[in-house]
């Protein structure tokens, strides 16, 4: 089973393969010795090459679009303002992101080691950590336009369906900001960076289809369940206590998320309520998964 690309089955020619009027190889020759900056932008123009030729990625795109929007307009969040909408979405958008991400990614090192692209890695001046870093950031590029740009539309469809025009647009606490509605745009997109970086990690790890597929289901599980269980237990237990639990929350990528929704967007908004997370950790835990994985990535490029 290979890497689906395309309606025809094509994909970025790498490695000496060359489709018509292709004039060099992606990846530079070794009497070139070209910078870092050059081979790594070759991986990543071939990666983005890859997805935006992939009929699969672009469902999955169209379909996270269709559900986004259908939630906010059935929820009442387009109508009600920014923060209603982001209430509605934050929970979907929990196990949808996850989900799309890491379908861009758990096959993303796999397909070149099944090509036995990374067996002549050798032969070229591109380190493991550049081919790592160029496929994370092409797929990166992709996924983020198909996570931002939904919720682009679903701002701007509050700007024209929203039942009580606000009076002013500030970020102070009390106010239905599109400012805030940003800060959740730009945090959503983080938290699928993340996962990104994990599947990335999953497919460097493996070495089938199948095997793939049961880690990043496993990798699914637990990041989106078996973490908060386990703080839970924790908590339960009395392991961790109420005032640890705010920064224990930033071990799971997923309750790191949710943290920093409801910290620097929907408590900022409403000026009311306990704190739930600390946005510092949320955010060094999020940096710290993704840093990770692309690290988890890099090691099993080399093995």
């Amino acid at each position: 089973m290979t890497d689906p690309v395309s309606g025809d089955g094509s994909r970025a020619p790498t490695n000496g393969q060359h489709s018509p009027g292709d004039t060099e190889s992606p990846l530079p020759s070794d009497s070139s010795h070209p910078g870092w900056r050059h081979r790594l932008g070759h991986v990543f123009a071939r990666e983005l090459w890859t997805v935006t030729r992939t009929r699969t990625f672009g469902l999955l795109a169209a379909a996270l679009a269709a559900v986004v929007l259908a939630i906010a307009w059935v929820g009442g969040g387009i109508r009600g303002g920014y923060i209603p909408a982001v209430v509605d979405l934050l929970t979907p958008l929990e196990l949808l992101v996850p989900i799309v991400a890491v379908a861009f990614g758990y096959r993303a090192i796999l397909g070149d080691r099944r090509r036995g692209e990374l067996d002549v890695l050798d032969t070229y001046p591109l380190t493991a950590r550049e081919l790592v870093l160029g496929v994370y950031l092409g797929r990166a590029l992709a996924l983020t336009a198909a996570v931002v740009v939904p919720l682009v539309v679903v701002g701007l469809g509050v700007v024209v369906a929203q039942e009580e025009p606000l009076a002013t647009y500030a970020s102070h606490a009390g106010a239905d900001s599109p400012l805030l509605f940003a800060r959740f745009v730009v945090v959503t997109a983080l938290f699928a960076l993340t996962m990104l970086a994990v599947a990335v990690a999953v497919s460097a790890l493996v070495g089938g289809s199948r095997t793939a597929l049961a880690l990043a289901v496993l990798a699914l599980i637990a990041l989106l369940v078996g973490f908060d269980l386990a703080l839970v237990a924790g908590l339960a237990s009395g392991a961790l206590s109420d005032s640890s639990l705010i920064h224990a929350l930033a071990v799971s990528p997923l309750s790191a998320y949710r943290g920093l929704v409801f910290e620097t967007v929907v408590l900022t908004a409403t000026g009311t309520g306990p704190r739930v997370a600390s946005p510092a950790a949320s955010a060094l835990g999020l940096f710290v998964w993704t840093v990770g994985s692309l690290a988890v990535a890099t090691w099993g490029v080399k093995r």
